[in-house]
Parts: structure tokens; C-alpha cells; sequence
């Protein structure tokens, strides 16, 4: 993995996102609907990024989007929807079903297995998960290997290496320190397997700050970062903000048709073109309300009715 040694990698969101080329493979950090890169998600759809191989654990809006977008060719994940809340991906079952994007399912700690294999150097790691099922049909790449101690057969997975690594912190500092809370998923792995990590963050900071709040991915690994209040909007950033149901809500209804989730599109990625523009356009209230969580269990229970 290489190291980025500069001391001061603060960039703007554009500049951020213009280090994702088509192509590439790309990591996205978060999960489901927690600290997705949302505000680079939407940057990368904007500059008309395609061919996108993205590879995660869980996800939902942020892989559904760029999907929905024409930007993604393969998609190498566990799991993509909104849960038993709000069902499976719209935009991404729709791709899948016409054949439109390559569909690479696998397994959580398949996908982890991969990632540590790349951070120690070897070319492969075995799993033992995989057998029996169909995912491996669906990964020419697998192969066997018999255990020396065992004999057990295993699956041998390649090393992963993504080319960009996506992820939306707290805080960071103008070096790349980047501080987050738990669940941290698969972002520290992709961190240090990846080749490049690109980062945003809520709100930047001293290195002090960002020392007292704890180091989750050193600066020798980032090689940009940015600044993006509510980046991970529609997800959740805890403890600064809740997860937007109501807006989670808007987008799966909207995103049943093609039409519809086009019009998401024009409405509030390509046809606001800055970050800032997204957060009056989704109004000042309605962040506070996000923000204000914790303030009550009856505030928090609100949030989700």
C-alpha cells in the first residue's frame, strides 16, 4: 500500500471526487444507512463517472444511486436495500434484473478475507463459507486448494485491492487523520488495502482534536480530504445526525420506475450541483430535526414514525 506523506491534503469536494477515474474499483465505506459517502457519491454522479466496480459489505441508497445513474458496470457487495424497513434496491434490482449491470453477490467475511490478504501481502487466503453455495459460481476467480495439515478442500479468494477507497468520517484533520465512532464495518480494511483513500468529513479539526477524539484511519493512508457537513446524508453520521427515513422513504417510492428515479436524479444530484445547494434544498428544519436525535426518546421515536 502506498503512503501519502503530504501535510496538508484539504481539498474540495470536486477535487476529491476527480481522483475516482472510470473503471476503477471502488470501495465504498458505511453500511446499509450508516456513514454511507454520500456527498462524493452524489459528486462522482455529477462529473458523469461510469464503469464503476464497487465492492462493500452492505449498502443501500449510495450503491442504488450510482446505479440508478448508469455510473456502475459491476457490483461486488453482500447485501443492497433498505432492509425489512424499507425492502430491496429499486434502482439496483431493476439493473440487475435487465441485465444491465454485472451482478458479483458475495459474503461479508469473503470480501473481508480478501482485503487482509492484500494488507499482508499474500495473494489468497482460504474461506471455508462459500462451499456449497452458488456465490462461487458467480467468481471465475475462486479457486481450490487442499489444506496441507487437513486435507480439507477450501476455497482460495484473491487478494483485493480496490484502486479508491470512499469514506465519510467525523472529523479529520488537514493531514488525512480521519476520527469516526463505531460501527467502523469494513472501512478500516479498505483503508489499508485499498491504493488511494479519499475521505470526507463532517467538520474539520486540529490534529489535537482529532487525536483526543481517537485516530480510526491514520494519515499515511488518506491521500485527500474534504469537507462535507451532512456527507452522508441520507445515511447517518452518529453522533452528529440520524438517518432520514422520511427522505430514505421518498427516494425507494420514488426510485420504483425509472422515470421516477431520474427525476430523484435531476432534483437532487444533477440539478444541484453543490452540496451546499442539497442542504437548502433539503431545509434547514429538517437537518435540525436529524441532529436532534438524542435530545429525547420521544425526538428519536419521531424520527422514524
Amino acid at each position: 500500500m502506498p503512503f501519502f506523506m503530504d501535510p496538508d491534503k484539504l481539498v474540495t469536494l470536486e477535487q476529491a471526487a476527480a481522483k475516482v477515474s472510470d473503471g476503477d474499483v471502488v470501495a465504498l465505506g458505511g453500511g446499509l444507512s450508516a456513514r454511507l459517502p454520500m456527498a462524493l457519491v452524489r459528486e462522482l454522479i455529477r462529473q458523469g463517472r461510469r464503469d464503476l466496480h464497487l465492492v462493500g459489505s452492505a449498502h443501500g441508497i449510495d450503491v442504488d444511486l450510482l446505479v440508478a445513474a448508469k455510473a456502475v458496470s459491476i457490483c461486488e457487495e453482500s447485501y443492497v436495500g433498505f432492509e425489512q424497513d424499507l425492502g430491496l434496491a429499486p434502482s439496483y434490482r431493476r439493473a440487475a434484473e435487465g441485465g444491465e449491470i454485472r451482478i458479483a453477490e458475495s459474503c461479508c467475511i469473503t470480501i473481508l478475507t480478501q482485503l487482509r490478504a492484500a494488507e499482508a501481502g499474500v495473494p489468497f487466503l482460504p474461506v471455508r463459507g462459500v462451499k456449497g453455495s452458488d456465490i462461487r459460481s458467480l467468481h471465475p476467480e475462486y479457486a481450490e486448494i487442499t489444506c496441507p495439515f487437513t486435507g480439507e478442500v477450501l476455497v482460495a479468494v484473491p487478494a483485493l485491492s480496490p484502486d479508491v477507497a470512499l469514506i465519510h468520517a467525523s472529523l479529520g484533520d488537514r493531514r488525512g487523520n480521519l476520527h469516526f465512532d463505531k460501527p467502523y464495518v469494513l472501512d478500516e480494511r479498505f483503508a489499508s488495502a485499498s491504493k488511494l483513500v479519499v475521505a470526507t468529513v463532517e467538520r474539520m479539526a486540529s490534529t489535537a482534536e482529532v487525536t483526543a477524539a481517537g485516530i480510526t484511519v491514520p494519515a499515511h493512508l488518506v491521500a485527500a480530504v474534504a469537507e462535507a457537513p451532512f456527507g452522508a446524508h441520507p445515511s447517518s453520521c452518529y453522533p452528529h445526525y440520524a438517518y432520514d427515513r422520511k427522505h430514505l422513504r421518498e427516494y425507494v417510492e420514488a426510485a420504483a420506475t425509472a422515470k421516477g428515479a431520474t427525476e430523484y436524479l435531476e432534483r437532487f444530484v444533477i440539478g444541484t450541483p453543490t452540496e451546499e445547494g442539497y442542504r437548502k434544498l433539503l431545509g434547514e428544519e429538517s437537518l435540525e430535526r436529524l441532529r436532534g436525535w438524542n435530545t429525547s426518546t420521544q425526538a428519536w421515536k419521531e424520527l422514524f414514525e
